[in-house]
């Protein structure tokens, strides 16, 4: 939520080159009429939006809303590899500092300006330059020293220092014939916007629906659906129940138990795609804001590792995984989903913290926690080890894994008081440091940079939560040095390592326990729609990716056939023939899929 690249909420829009694309899908069809419902997707949402600001958006969301919208230099091909984005080609001068990007001349906005260089250079500067359009994407342009318009259609980024990550990535560009007339710090940007992406906001009505429709001028061409719409759910069963009956025609996020009713429903077809968020529980310790101030009301005992790891030993993330997830995704470990290879898992000799109550027990005994009368330890003030958690009040697992975790950490000691709330106020109590312990997650983009960034010292936000993202607004000089490390290694192989050395020194510290990377459940009607391209292809969901892919190559059923190439199909609906999805799509983002992003800022994912 601070200055860091962005979120989202985790990685955001990726796109593919046009050859890449025509390769995929086939050619590009002309969209279907504005004004027929059968080319307007519906997808159901459950969560809160900030803000369609793309300077200020923090909330998974808002940004996956926004990755339709707006491109970047560069983005995320369909199996997370870097592709042209608003650049079709680009250089790097040998010593790594200066980066030079082509923007062809047929690229235009929605409105049909020409998209040029100066678009892209007005986004850089203005983001470098003023810190309130800092919140959602400053650590994007830490390592940026000068943005330079070559000419029109020629871009010069010079960095301080040679870095890993292609500096064109995860920014979303604005064009700066609009944006240069408004206060940019403020513009809600949520009726008539223009845009580079496929599809552009046409009207925001707050708790009720999204509207958008797609760029005719899109450079990849245009969306075969007319639009998307989000629409709002209460939770997301009142979603599912929509979309049994037709009033939505996509929803994500879904609960193990939603997914399994939602295999036999006749014409809908659900789909298991492999996550690249992970869910976690925080632990506060001991928050500080960007001057060195302590910040928030956090238990002070909590500034203690021991006490920390002792909580993380007493909860018994196996069987969360199996009777809460229903093994659906894959167990955690740090923060880095298994759908990164080359930087998930342990540096050697790490480990899980281990499930081992009497070790905790121990431990506490061992560092002077006695216990009362009552069985409840006592802090070293001689008060009563009490903790508060806090949860999303639309994620139901949230409540099923602290009625675990009550008992688990009585058995040590320690009392915990639940408190679900709505996600806003996670997200903004959480920014404060307003907890003890809490449940978060973030969706993570192919590029670990990011979600490295955010746990630097200087990643803490102001005294008002403004300014800088931080993950746990945790700190240490030593995980800093492996930051720039591993930023500026350019041999991959020796990043990766450096990578994992810098999530594992996060897991040992202790304020973040990575619960798992749950799976992407989702259902569709796919009597209406199909065509989807999943990211990672084949394996990876439709919703909730690096890129806009899934919405973008959806298709209208035809009346008697299905649309080719659908990549989505696992369970029931229309069986024999794979159907193609419309843009209009009304998204339900329900569940953790969506909310378990709103930890801080934005992130490349789109936080949340």
């Amino acid at each position: 939520m601070k200055a860091k690249p962005k979120r989202i909420l985790a990685g955001l829009a990726a796109a593919l080159a046009l050859t890449v694309t025509t390769a995929l899908t086939g050619p590009v069809t002309p969209r279907a009429a504005a004004d027929d419902p059968a080319t307007v997707m519906k997808v159901a949402i459950t969560t809160d939006i900030d803000t369609f600001n793309p300077f200020q958006a923090i909330l998974a969301s808002s940004t996956a809303i926004l990755r339709f919208q707006y491109e970047s230099l560069v983005t995320w091909g369909k199996n997370n590899e870097t592709v042209p984005g608003l650049a079709d080609t680009w250089e790097t001068s040998p010593d790594g500092k200066t980066w030079t990007f082509h923007i062809p001349e047929d690229r235009k906005w929605s409105d049909g300006q020409p998209l040029t260089a100066e678009d892209a250079a007005w986004t850089f500067n203005a983001i470098k330059n003023d810190n309130k359009l800092q919140q959602a994407n400053g650590g994007l342009v830490e390592n940026v020293a000068s943005v330079n318009v070559k000419d029109p259609q020629t871009l010069e980024i010079v960095l301080t220092a040679p870095q890993a990550a292609n500096p064109g990535g995860e920014l979303p560009i604005v064009p700066k014939h609009v944006w240069e007339k408004v206060d940019a710090a403020t513009y809600e940007n949520d009726t008539d916007t223009v845009g580079s992406g496929p599809y552009t906001i046409k009207s925001y009505a707050q708790s009720q629906n999204v509207q958008l429709v797609a760029n005719p001028h899109f450079w990849r061409g245009a969306a075969k659906l007319s639009g998307l719409t989000w629409v709002y759910y209460k939770n997301g069963d009142a979603a599912v129940q929509a979309l049994k009956t037709g009033e939505v025609d996509i929803v994500s996020g879904l609960t193990a138990a939603q997914f399994e009713s939602l295999k036999s429903a006749p014409g809908i077809t659900t789909v298991t795609g492999a996550g690249r968020r992970y869910s976690s529980i925080a632990i506060n310790p001991g928050t500080i804001d960007a001057e060195g101030k302590p910040m928030g009301d956090g238990h002070p005992a909590l500034k203690d590792p021991v006490l920390r790891k002792a909580i993380m030993m007493a909860i018994d993330r196996q069987t969360l995984f199996d009777r809460v997830l229903h093994g659906l995704g894959k167990l955690g470990e740090t923060e880095m989903p298994t759908v990164y290879p080359q930087y998930y898992g342990f540096a050697p000799g790490v480990k899980a913290h281990p499930f081992d109550p009497a070790a905790a027990n121990k431990a506490l005994d061992d560092a002077g926690y006695t216990k009362g009368p009552d069985g409840i330890r006592l802090d070293k003030e001689g008060k009563p080890l009490k903790l508060r958690l806090m949860g999303r009040n639309t994620e139901p697992s949230h409540q099923l894994i602290a009625d675990f975790l009550k008992p688990w950490l009585k058995e040590i000691g320690i009392e915990i008081t639940v408190s679900m709330v709505t996600p806003q106020q996670v997200n903004d109590d959480s920014t404060l440091g307003k907890y003890d312990l809490y449940f978060t997650g973030w969706g993570i983009g192919p590029d670990p940079d990011f979600q490295l960034s955010i746990n630097q010292c200087n990643s803490r936000p102001n005294a008002d939560g403004s300014g800088n993202t931080s993950e746990n607004n945790w700190c240490d000089p030593e995980f800093d040095k492996l930051y720039q490390a591993q930023h500026t290694e350019l041999d991959p192989a020796k990043r990766g390592e450096i990578v994992k050395q810098a999530f594992s020194m996060i897991h040992e510290s202790a304020v973040n326990m990575v619960l798992w990377y749950a799976d992407s459940l989702e259902a569709y009607r796919s009597d209406k729609f199909g065509g989807f391209i999943r990211q990672p292809e084949g394996q990876g969901p439709i919703t909730g990716q690096n890129s806009y892919w899934g919405l973008y190559s959806a298709t209208p059923v035809q009346a008697g056939n299905g649309a080719p190439g659908d990549q989505a199909g696992t369970g029931g609906g229309v069986p024999g023939w794979a159907i193609g999805v419309g843009i209009a799509v009304l998204v339900v983002i329900a569940g953790g899929a969506v909310l378990l992003v709103l930890r801080g800022r934005r992130t490349a994912d789109d936080r949340e």
